[in-house]
Order: C-alpha cells, then structure tokens, then sequence
C-alpha cells in the first residue's frame, strides 16, 4: 500500500510541474494550449494505464486469495452454461449420453478395475446392452419403472446401473448392509417392482422373500441358477442376450428434471429415509471432479459404497463425466490402500469420515511417498488428520467437499486451507443464496427475533447453515415421507413467506471468508446452560495416548434439564484406558461442563456404510453398567474417572449425586 501512494505522489507532482512550466515562460514562448493539453492527456492515460497494471497487486494484497477465487467462478460459470446447454438439447443428453461419447471417442480405454477383471468403455458398454436386454425380456421393464439395487462394490453394480438407464429406469440403490425390518422399508418408498441383487447376498433377500413375493417384486439373483421359489437368476440369461445398442426411444420421454435414483440417507437417527435424485443433480455433482482439478488422463480408486452419494454421483459420475479410468475396490483397507494405488498408478483418491486417520494410524513405511496420487476428493478429514496426512504421505492436493445426499447446496475448499469445508465465493453466494443464523440447541430450532424473523450470526460465530429453496436450488424432499421432507423447511426466515432448507449442520464462517464444520444439530447437546460440541471434544480425547476413536453425545439423567456428555472410546492396540490422563487432559482442556461424565470401552466403534458414527442407539442405552458387558467409568469431582458401579448409578439416578 505505501508503494503505491509513493506512485501516486510522484504522479501528482509530474502533472503540477508540468503546469507551472507552462505558463512560466514568456507569452511568446509559452506552450500553446493545446500542446498542454495534449501532454495533460498523455499524463492521464499514462496514470490509468499505470494504475490498471498495479490493480491486481492491489486486489492481492487485499485478498490473497483472489485469483483462486475467480477461477473458480469461471470454473461455475462454465458448468452453469453447459448444464443450461443440456436442459436445451432435444432430446435430453444425460450423463448415459456422456458415457456412450466416451465409447466412441476411446473405445479401448480402460473403464474399470476390478481385482483380476477389467473393462474398457466399449466392453462395459456392449455388456450393459446385455444386461438391458435381458431385463427388458425376463422383467418386462419399461421406461419410469423403479428397480432396486441390492449389490456391493462390484462391477455389475456399474452394468446394470448403466443398462436400467438405457431403458429409461429409475434405480433404487440399496445400502447392502441393511436387512428385514430396513430393508423392506426401503422398497416401501420407491416402490420398485423388480429388485437386482448380488449372489452373495442371497441371504438377505430370502430373508424378506414373502413380503417382496406378496408386494409382486419379481425378485433376480447374479447367479448361474437358483433353485428358491419366488427367485430367478439372471447371470445365464444376461449371456444369451445380445449386444446390440438399445434404441434412444426407450428413454425419449427423459428430461433434466426426471427422477434418476433414490439414494438412502444412512439412517444414523432411524430408518433411512429415500432421497430423490434428478437427472440434473447427477450432472450437478460429477462436475465436482472438473472443479477440482480432475483431468482426462487420471485414474480414480474407488472404495467407497457405490449405494451412496460419495461413491456414486461424485465418484463414478464424475469419472463418466471426465472419461477416467475407475479402479473399485469391494470395501476400504488400510493395509492394502497404499499398494493398491502404486499397482493400479491412482493418481485420483476418494475419502470420508475417519478413513484418513485410518491411513495415518497404519504403521509407517519407507515407501509412504512412493505413489502417484495427487488429489484426494472428499469430505469430513479433521485439521489434525489433514496436516498429518500431508507430512506423512506428501503433498497430495485435498479437496474438501460439504453437501448432502438431498441438500441444495454445496461448498467447495479450492484452495487448500486445512480444515475448511470450503470458502465462500460471490458468484456462488448469487446463484445460491444461503445463510448462517442462531440455532437454540435446547430447543432445537432457530432462534426468532421480536418480528419473528430468525436471526444472522456475525462472522465467526457459530451458526445454523440455511440454503434458500428456489427454482435454481430445489429441495427434492424425501420419498412417501412428507413428514420428514417439511421438518427440512424453514419458513419466514428473514422475509415473510421465504423458504429455506435446514441443513442440519452448525457451521462457521471466518474474517477470510473460509466455513468450518462445527457439528450437527442433533449431536450438538446441551448441558448446564451451555452448548457441547461433539466434535470438539472427540478430537481433545483423540490427543489421549491411549486413546485411538471416539464417539461423543449426550445422555439424558432423570432429575436433570439437559443432556451430559459421554464418549464411547476405542483405545489402541495393547493399552488400557488411562483414567488419570484423560481426566488430566479434559480438564486442562475442556470447560467443566464439556468434560465427558461417563466413559464406555468398546472393541469397536458401531459405524454406518459410509463411516458415520451411530450415536442415537448408544444414547439410548445410557450409562447403566447392568445393561452392557462393556467398561464403564464415571468422572468423579476432583479425582478422574473411576469404575462405573451399580451402587453409582443408582446414586445418580436417585438424585444422591448431583452432577
């Protein structure tokens, strides 16, 4: 800044000498005056143009981060043209449309690996007619009917996706993981009429085969043959079908706007709820890749749950979009993570929840930074988990991503502050709008000022995220669950009669303009008064040596407003709990209230699919010691955590013990 008032001084006398020399000669030798003028303009212009080279330093040094920022909005201006170039084309061109450009343009490319198994563009193509074929014969589908899903990370999970599409189908991606009571809730909500699943799930179906018989599922098997009444098996019937592209007109009556998948929320808070996705929200999220910097010559590992929005839309989909080479995996393994990228030359990595500290807790190698991985997409690494990571494993470029499977906004970190979910960028901020405003934890709902309007947190204050629900930014809801779609709604937010989705998640924004993951509302708890974010206690517990995972949430205590906290723990491989250092550490660390009351070993932390911890069951099942095998200690005032015993609980309960 000094530099440039320095210019703009020497600027300024140039001109007020160049005057006073004008008109200080004689009358007959002064400049005339339009040669003043002349060299007045020429001052002028050569100031402006001065000043137009030093504005991006002057941009810069007020905003370090500027030339980022308007890449990315020329990076969201192209997706937005060619998304408004796609609602235009007659008929529709669909992310199906993209990946049969992509057959023709590099038929012999590799599209995916598989362990000992491969397929190229034109192979996965020609197999998935097939498959098509054999639906559309044995099935009887037709363009709109809804076909579940129930297959792990294979490859046929892929095929038959992309043959339901050819037919103009909707699928329903079914967690593997869920059985009877879960799993026939799911077909409850999409109502499909016929269900695919993978022969090493047979159990599963014949599980819930009477419901499926009696709702008339015709239920398939990717198996040679079955010998079970009420299912057939689809392998031998795919092998007689033929290859040959299906007809456009299958699917002629599709357009951005028609429903594409049902993709279940895990169901960390009760049973999944089906969330309903377009044809224009797959495009939406495979342009994540393209914004991050994914290019046509990468190779992408996939681990994560195809049946969910991670591994799905911005995984696969995106590497449709991007024309890439996939490398899936049936499930994540820390141990053979790393040699899995050197033998396949992964250059692309997915993560979620935990899975980078799994990386960081493996056992280190001489080789750690023998690889080819140079951008790692994702979403949920802590702070401390990311600078590890990259000291460990080297510079790889993390992405972090927030959305949510049927959220209608989406940040993106593109310039690598550790610990941010994103940043926030003017053109994304118009096209959709969105706020941070007070949140009553105890209540559980926003906080209203006297007009009845809810109120905006300053920045760097912890904040409820909102997204206004427009035609831009539709809020889709969920599947025969109205209910639930209008608890999502947030009404006369700062006007009267806006709408706004509730996200769920406490967020932060700072000087810089970067957001912060707090925590979820419904983790988030209250206790004496004040609020407790799980979140930043676990990650004061994982300081604990001893201490490898931790999940924390409240419970509640009769006689008591509120809830206190607790924290189920996994503790390292060959070590005991130490009670006193955890004491000694929360207490240094945490007010008096965050400090967790109760502590419960387990071998294993319960997670969902897409490694989320389960905190709502572990809630209900308190801290009694007569209803779990596991440890249980009780932080007792001015001594540390001691064994949970009967004669403390019943202490507590009966209003002995205040707490």
């Amino acid at each position: 800044m000094r530099k440039l008032y320095k210019v703009q001084e020497a600027w300024t006398k140039s001109i007020q000498l160049l005057y006073a020399d004008a008109f200080r000669t004689s009358s007959a030798a002064r400049v005339p005056l339009f040669f003043f003028c002349f060299r007045m303009i020429a001052y002028i212009l050569y100031t402006a143009l001065a000043g137009l080279a030093l504005l991006p330093l002057f941009l810069y040094l007020r905003n370090p981060y500027i030339f980022k920022d308007l890449n990315h909005a020329v990076a969201r201006i192209k997706m937005g043209l060619r998304i408004s170039k796609f609602k235009k084309n007659k008929p529709f061109y669909s992310l199906l449309d993209c990946f049969l450009d992509q057959v023709v343009r590099q038929p012999h490319k590799k599209f995916l690996l598989f362990e000992e198994n491969s397929y190229t563009y034109s192979q996965a193509d020609k197999e998935s007619n097939k498959v098509a074929r054999a639906l559309s014969t044995h099935a009887h589908l037709k363009e709109g009917d809804t076909v579940a899903l129930l297959l792990g990370n294979e490859p046929h999970f892929v095929l038959v996706w992309l043959a339901l599409t050819k037919l103009g189908c909707i699928s329903s991606l079914l967690n593997c993981n869920l059985r009877s009571k879960s799993l026939l809730h799911c077909f409850s909500c999409c109502e499909a009429k016929v269900l695919v699943a993978g022969a090493d799930l047979r159990e599963a179906v014949e599980e819930v085969l009477p419901s499926l018989n009696q709702q008339g599922v015709r239920v398939f098997i990717l198996g040679e043959g079955c010998d079970v009444e009420g299912i057939e098996s689809l392998s031998d019937k795919i092998q007689q079908a033929s290859d040959e592209p299906l007809s456009p007109k299958m699917r002629a009556n599709v357009h951005i706007k028609s429903l594409a998948l049902y993709i279940y929320t895990s169901g960390t808070t009760g049973l999944p709820k089906a969330a309903l996705i377009n044809h224009q929200r797959l495009w939406l999220v495979s342009f994540l890749q393209l914004l991050n910097g994914v290019r046509s010559d990468d190779v992408i590992y996939m681990y994560l749950p195809l049946y969910h929005t991670s591994g799905f839309l911005l995984g696969l989909c995106g590497a449709i979009e991007r024309g890439i080479t996939v490398v899936l995996r049936r499930k994540f393994s820390a141990s053979h993570f790393w040699n899995d990228c050197r033998k396949y030359n992964v250059t692309v990595i997915q993560y979620i929840g935990e899975i980078m500290r799994y990386l960081c807790n493996t056992p280190k190698r001489d080789n750690d930074r023998d690889h080819k991985v140079r951008v790692a997409l994702g979403s949920g690494i802590r702070a401390d988990t990311w600078a590890d990571f990259l000291q460990r494993f080297g510079d790889i470029r993390i992405r972090e991503c927030y959305g949510a499977t049927e959220g209608n906004i989406g940040f993106v970190n593109y310039v690598g502050k550790v610990g941010a979910i994103g940043k926030e960028n003017f053109l994304h901020k118009m096209a959709c709008p969105y706020a941070l405003i007070r949140y009553d934890t105890e209540k559980e709902e926003p906080v209203r000022d006297s007009r009845g309007f809810c109120i905006e947190v300053p920045r760097g204050d912890t904040g409820l995220l909102v997204a206004k629900i427009g035609e831009r930014n539709p809020f889709n809801g969920y599947a025969k669950n109205t209910q639930q779609t209008e608890k999502k709604k947030v009404r006369d937010v700062f006007v009267k009669g806006d709408l706004y989705l509730n996200s769920g998640d406490l967020l932060k924004i700072d000087d810089e303009g970067f957001l912060f993951f707090q925590d979820r509302i419904g983790d988030t708890f209250r206790w004496k008064g004040e609020n407790v974010a799980t979140t930043e206690v676990a990650d004061h517990l994982l300081m604990v040596d001893c201490i490898e995972e931790a999940n924390v949430y409240g419970v509640k205590v009769p006689g008591h407003e509120g809830r206190i906290g607790m924290a189920a723990l996994k503790l390292k491989e060959n070590m005991d709990f130490d009670g006193k250092a955890t004491y000694q550490h929360v207490k240094n660390y945490l007010p008096s209230y965050a400090r967790p009351r109760f502590i419960r070993i387990q071998d294993a932390l319960v997670i969902t699919g897409t490694f989320k911890q389960m905190k709502v069951k572990l809630a209900e099942e308190g801290f009694n010691p007569a209803t779990t095998m596991d440890p249980l200690f009780y932080l007792e005032d001015n001594k540390g955590y001691v064994p949970m015993t009967q004669e403390i609980f019943d202490s507590i309960t009966e209003g002995r013990i205040r707490l």
